[in-house]
């Protein structure tokens, strides 16, 4: 079993269980006060982004989400 979980919820956040941390563009880890589990936004209307805080189910954003085999990732030149 992996040591994270990425869900990704039908119309609602990113939701990430386990040990993780996040980091802004420039490496920066946020402080995540000791959560083992959190949201991220989805619909991009949070106003604690990149953090979900429910803004999606108020604005009637909808993404259903099933799971899918990825194409073969191309060669880096």
């Amino acid at each position: 079993m992996p040591s994270t979980k990425v869900t990704v919820n039908s119309n609602g956040s990113i939701k990430i269980e386990g040990d993780f941390e996040v980091c802004d563009p420039q490496g920066q880890a946020f402080g995540l006060a000791g959560r083992t589990a959190i949201g991220l936004c989805r619909c991009g209307l949070s106003q604690n982004k990149p953090f979900c805080d429910g803004s999606h189910a108020r604005s009637g954003f909808q993404d259903v989400v099933v799971a899918r085999d990825l194409p073969p990732a191309k060669p880096k030149i």
